[in-house]
């Protein structure tokens, strides 16, 4: 089974996107922040993250430089999610290590379009 991770400091956010994921087929796990994804990470590599852009302790860019300086072997997708959608911000999330951005909020259409994006297809 696949499984993605989903990082965000909103339990509400990490709900739906958790009950999107599922309907998708994915086996899900949650970190509230990055440094908690981190530590996730570093247990199992999932093979796809869907990680805020803002959140306490380790933002979704930390968190993405983060994995990459410590990641051995294959890295997983990232899908960077943001309510931001300047070029200077999408730019800083793609140099950083990110797959695809997504604008907040998202719907299952949205997310299986960011998520096909890096070559995960529903089901």
């Amino acid at each position: 089974m696949r499984t993605c991770l989903v990082v965000d400091d909103s339990r509400v956010i990490r709900k739906v996107a958790r009950r999107l994921l599922e309907d998708m087929g994915f086996g899900v796990e949650e970190a509230e922040d990055g440094a908690g994804a981190l530590e996730r990470c570093r247990s199992a590599m999932p093979d796809c993250i869907l990680v805020d852009s803002t959140m306490p302790n380790l933002d979704g860019i930390g968190f993405m430089k983060a994995l990459r300086r410590e990641a051995i072997g294959a890295l997983p997708a990232i899908v960077f999610c943001t309510t931001e959608n300047e070029d200077a911000h999408v730019a800083s999330a793609r140099a950083a290590g990110a797959s695809a951005v997504l604008l907040k909020p998202f719907d299952k259409e949205t997310l299986e379009g960011g998520l096909a994006s890096v070559g995960f297809v529903p089901g």
